[in-house]
């Protein structure tokens, strides 16, 4: 049976493992020609092994990495069509603690990638003049306000903003720009982290119970990429079991 991303290129970047190792099984199990971009170059292999696709080890916040990574890219499938901006690094720091170091980090991993890779995968699909997909995980701590994280939730509106802009600019070229922002999901990040221990309180303010799991955002991400969404751009779903309401 054809799959619904059947002869499309996809590109997720941060799928070694986690949310992103989700959102790649999900595509790839869908028909897509799966692309896991990485800085974690063992994590990437496994993980692109699994699945029967490809993993290209780069750091996504350098300029020269992303040049690499597209070009070969475009010589070894001719584009990509699907870009998931999912590389990521989420802090758990007092605002007292936060210093420029820290921002600049933050920013550059959450934010600078996702402008670096979407300038890159946009003009490729535009030279392609065959449309595309872009998808960018945001988090639902930027309307939650989340302690603790203030780089993170300042990166992470960036990325919504940066969405709602695109969306205006590349849907001429039928080219479609959305972003995801989950709740607290239970990847392996938060496990090893201090997030784990915030599952509870989440939980009471979930409409529905339960904690958030890596496919749940995968499914979301994946009826983006497909024409099923076709006519949905500038938009942000909110995947988090009805913790914020907006």
């Amino acid at each position: 049976m054809a799959g619904k991303l059947d002869g499309r290129v996809a590109l997720v970047t941060g799928a070694a493992q986690g949310i992103g190792k989700a959102i790649a099984t999900r595509l790839a199990a869908d028909g897509a020609r799966v692309i896991i971009s990485d800085i974690n170059e063992a994590g990437g292999a496994a993980a692109a092994q699994a699945i029967g696709g490809t993993a290209i080890a780069a750091d996504v916040s350098d300029p020269a990495a992303v040049a690499a990574l597209f070009k070969r890219i475009e010589t070894e499938t001719g584009g990509v069509d699907i870009l998931v901006n999912n590389a990521s690094i989420v802090p758990f720091i007092a605002w007292d603690d936060v210093d420029l170091d820290h921002w600049n980090k933050i920013i550059a991993v959450n934010l600078t990638s996702a402008f670096l890779v979407t300038r890159a995968a946009t003009d490729q699909m535009r030279a392609a003049n065959k449309g595309g997909r872009v998808i960018s995980i945001s988090s639902n701590t930027f309307f939650a306000g989340t302690p603790n994280m203030a780089a993170y939730v300042a990166a992470k509106g960036g990325v919504i903003g940066l969405t709602r802009a695109l969306a205006t600019e590349l849907g001429t070229y039928g080219i479609t720009v959305n972003a995801v922002t989950p709740g607290l999901i239970e990847s392996d990040g938060v496990k090893a982290s201090p997030h784990n221990q915030a599952f509870e309180f989440v939980e009471m303010l979930q409409a529905v119970k339960g904690k958030g799991q890596p496919e749940h955002v995968a499914d979301v991400v994946a009826f983006l990429a497909s024409d099923d969404a076709r006519w949905i751009t500038g938009q942000t779903l909110n995947v988090d079991a009805g913790m914020v309401r907006h």
